[in-house]
């Protein structure tokens, strides 16, 4: 047998929920720790744990990450009232993800996984679009009141030095709806700059859209401090041949569908969301797209951009088989394993990152696949395998290119 790779600095290993837990153990015990000798910090990232540690296992999660730069993340539930009932919380915990996102004051990337056989709904793309979402404020932590009769609603302002600004939203002749939401220079800077690096870290265009002709502050405020941090990457995108565009979002829909891709796409909150959905879902599915934080300091934490396959789980607890596909979280190690070789200059590991995404398309161009890309693939013959199987067929390839 081979020697081990050898890692010098642990990444953070975040354990999650369901289905996505189970594939958890068979991609560590088939695909990573046969052939990486392993260096990681465990948090469980579990329901169940985190309500045994009031959350606060979470919290420790992300101060790790913080510490050692790099992170692997599973599929983690956000509890809703049902959830509640189900596993018995003392309380109905916050989002794991928007809690390491907060802490990191990190920006979310999401690309697509293509492969030949299965086409993209938009004829003509040709590349990924990457999705960077902005991941604070806006109608995510909004203040909402429902006008039950005529009245007058009003935007105030008590600043610490004493101004005061005030103007009034409508004056209502009848029932209603009126909404309050905010962002920081701070958190908009932060996101910038993420976009900036990433931009220069994987060697991609950056476009950026918001609505500055009607939201002559809000969204202007999110264009004036995109145009002011550029400044200190202008020289390095010069270099690199990139482009930094901003447009309007409508104009950026159009020209997104129009494009050959090949790009990221920068999006407030709410944009991001919307956009960043439709953008996987035209290009074949959620089971097939990468997700990674990046804090402006240069934090990672790779993760699958769905959820934890709750379905599946239940038909897994009945002792019936399960075929959910894995492409999400096995890149999601591959990333941080990648990413890690390269913050310590160890190509082997670096090299492995490529080897087992590699090894992925292999089995995939081989007609191997998981139920749910049977029906998207064209031009090849699919045998769908249940996903031990496909993860062990991934095994064989992987085993063959680093022979």
């Amino acid at each position: 047998m081979k020697e081990k790779i050898k890692m010098t600095t642990p990444l953070v290993e975040m354990d999650g929920d369901e289905m996505t837990r189970i594939l958890w153990k068979m991609i560590k015990d088939e695909l990573i720790l046969p052939f990486v000798d392993l260096k990681a910090e465990y948090y469980d990232l579990g329901l169940v744990h985190r309500d045994e540690t009031r959350d606060q296992v979470t919290v420790d999660s992300a101060e790790a990450t913080k510490k050692y730069g790099v992170a692997v993340k599973c599929a983690t539930i956000t509890p809703n009232h049902q959830r509640m009932d189900e596993y018995k919380l003392h309380e109905m915990w916050k989002s794991p993800n928007g809690t390491i996102r907060s802490m990191l004051d990190g920006t979310v990337f999401r690309a697509p996984i293509i492969i030949d056989s299965i086409k993209p709904a938009v004829k003509n793309w040709e590349k990924p679009i990457t999705s960077a979402r902005l991941s604070y404020g806006e109608v995510y932590k909004s203040f909402e009141i429902r006008a039950e009769e005529a009245g007058v609603a009003k935007l105030v302002f008590d600043g610490e030095s004493g101004k005061h600004e005030e103007v009034v939203i409508h004056n209502f002749k009848g029932a209603g709806v009126l909404q309050g939401m905010h962002n920081t220079d701070k958190s908009i800077r932060s996101f910038a700059h993420a976009c900036f690096k990433y931009a220069v870290d994987t060697k991609q265009d950056l476009w950026f859209s918001t609505k500055d002709t009607i939201s002559k502050k809000y969204d202007a405020q999110f264009k004036i401090i995109f145009h002011e941090v550029f400044e200190e990457y202008k020289e390095q995108f010069e270099k690199l041949g990139l482009e930094f565009f901003y447009t309007l979002i409508d104009d950026a829909v159009a020209r997104v569908i129009r494009s050959k891709g090949g790009y990221i796409w920068a999006c407030k909150n709410y944009d991001g969301d919307v956009m960043s959905d439709m953008v996987s879902t035209a290009f074949g599915s959620l089971a097939m797209m990468t997700s990674v934080l990046v804090s402006p300091d240069g934090k990672y934490e790779y993760e699958a951009a769905h959820g934890t396959v709750t379905r599946h789980y239940y038909k897994y607890l009945k002792g019936e088989e399960t075929s959910t596909n894995p492409m999400a979280t096995i890149f999601a190690w591959s990333g941080a394993l990648r990413k890690r070789g390269e913050m310590d200059g160890l190509k082997d590991l670096a090299n492995f990152g490529d080897q087992l995404e590699a090894a992925c398309f292999d089995t995939l161009n081989e007609g191997i696949v998981t139920k749910d890309l049977v029906a998207l693939m064209e031009g090849v013959t699919p045998k769908a395998v249940n996903s031990l199987d496909f993860i062990k067929a991934i095994r064989e390839r992987l085993e063959k290119r680093l022979a």
